[in-house]
């Protein structure tokens, strides 16, 4: 799978922009704030439909426009292949594959494959819950139709549900209703609850041994599910919690709520381990998710390195630039560091200065 060019036209800083990418190693360089993390931002929408900064169309839009377009063209399986995405300020954004609008958004997923590292990654493990759940949806959806569906309307029933616990104190006659949307938010839970424990079971049987390798066989991670209920205790747990969601106006028991650990032995690096701890289990994830996402598509992802190299110790530089050899991978970094220029070979360097794309077109050696 390669990109083989963007466009873009009042895209965040960008008013108008062509480039074309080399199919090894891309490396965007410039200042903070002229525009790098922008292009990797458009090459995600293009698979995703979102922003791995969790921004919303509106803010993507360059200032003073009403709208902006992004096209890229992929090959996959040798095979070509284009995206346009139109955004809108106030209506849901347009796509389309190959000329062809889609109806449901979710039909872009899994056309594009992407890996993205950056610097809010690091904080995957010592963050919240809600990180480490947004990890596994953004990686499932791209790999899994049928999960996405299942979350989709998971997340569509939950919010009605929540907004029938708010209108029932009010009028108790609502509260037969409640019980049809429990048996959708059942339905769909069960389902995500079972795929996301199939998924973290395969990335355990691979970040055990990246892992292993990165700390010299030192430390052995692993990964636990910590499902806030189980598949078979759902449905009662639901109903069990119904005055409690009453009285707090929220759904309280469901897949919403769940987890994911990460233990070195007995240690739960979450809360005790060190930030070394915390940032080598983040790389060993991440690196874990490169090799699952490549046996699941039989292809290999496309790479998306937002700024995280000045992130990482020099030893740990070196163990991600090790692994990413034959997959395209697209580097934004301050500066052309002299580790850039005597590890990396053939690539295409790009400077991006204030919203404009020098292409230097020139291999390091």
């Amino acid at each position: 799978m390669i990109v083989k060019s963007l466009e873009l036209k009042d895209f965040r800083n960008y008013a108008d922009l062509s480039m074309r990418f080399y199919d090894g190693t891309n490396i965007l360089y410039g200042d903070n704030a002229q525009g790098k993390t922008n292009i990797l931002e458009a090459i995600y929408l293009c698979g995703t439909t979102k922003s791995h900064r969790g921004s919303k169309d509106r803010e993507i839009i360059r200032f003073h426009k009403k709208e902006a377009h992004i096209r890229i063209i992929i090959e996959k399986h040798k095979i070509p292949h284009r995206i346009d995405l139109h955004l809108k300020k106030n209506k849901a954004k347009g796509v389309a594959i190959d000329g062809i609008p889609i109806k449901r958004q979710g039909e872009l997923f899994g056309m594009l494959n992407l890996v993205v590292f950056s610097p809010e990654d690091l904080n995957i493990i010592k963050n919240g819950p809600s990180e480490r759940r947004r990890f596994l949806d953004l990686e499932l959806c791209q790999l899994d139709k049928i999960y996405l569906h299942h979350l989709s309307n998971y997340n569509k029933t939950l919010s009605q549900r929540n907004n029938l616990l708010k209108q029932i104190v009010y009028d108790r006659n609502l509260m037969d209703t409640i019980y049809i949307w429990d048996s959708k938010l059942i339905e769909h839970g069960k389902n995500i609850i079972n795929t996301r424990n199939k998924f973290i079971l395969k990335l355990n049987d691979l970040i055990y041994e990246i892992h292993k390798k990165l700390t010299g066989g030192k430390e052995k991670l692993l990964l636990k599910y910590e499902p806030n209920v189980t598949e078979a205790e759902f449905e009662e747990k639901l109903n069990k919690s119904l005055e409690r969601d009453l009285y707090l106006k929220m759904t309280n028991v469901g897949p919403h709520r769940d987890d994911m650990c990460f233990l070195l032995g007995d240690i739960d690096i979450r809360k005790y381990g060190s930030q070394g701890q915390q940032r080598t289990a983040t790389l060993s994830l991440k690196l874990a998710e490169i090799d699952l996402v490549r046996s699941v598509i039989k292809d290999d992802p496309i790479l998306l390195l937002d700024d995280v190299l000045s992130e990482l110790d020099r030893q740990r530089q070196t163990q991600l630039l090790d692994s990413i050899g034959g997959i395209q991978t697209m580097i934004t970094c301050t500066g052309l560091e002299e580790f850039v220029n005597h590890r990396l070979h053939d690539n295409k360097i790009f400077h991006i200065v204030n919203g404009t794309v020098i292409d230097e077109n020139q291999a390091l050696s």
